[in-house]
């Protein structure tokens, strides 16, 4: 059992460090209003964003999201019937 905790722990710890420099890489949001109004979401970088770095970026925080709530849960339940 103990073996199974460090087994995911190096995951979980290695899924966080994946998920904050992938974090780090995308670009800031702060377009906001000034985005909107001169169409900048029209744009043919608007349309293909999921083929882009970024759109690529988005996709693997939001996994990386994922797997790391995964991990906590069940981290926390090897943690609580060891």
């Amino acid at each position: 059992m103990d073996t199974l905790i460090i087994v995911v722990g190096v995951i979980y710890f290695i899924i966080c460090a994946a998920l904050i420099t992938v974090v780090l890489l995308q670009k800031g949001k702060a377009a906001g209003l000034s985005g909107a109004i001169s169409g900048a979401g029209e744009s043919y970088w608007g349309k293909n964003k999921a083929r882009s770095m970024e759109g690529k970026l988005d996709n693997l925080t939001k996994v990386g999201a994922v797997l790391f709530i995964v991990l906590s849960v069940v981290l926390s339940l090897l943690f609580k019937f060891r």
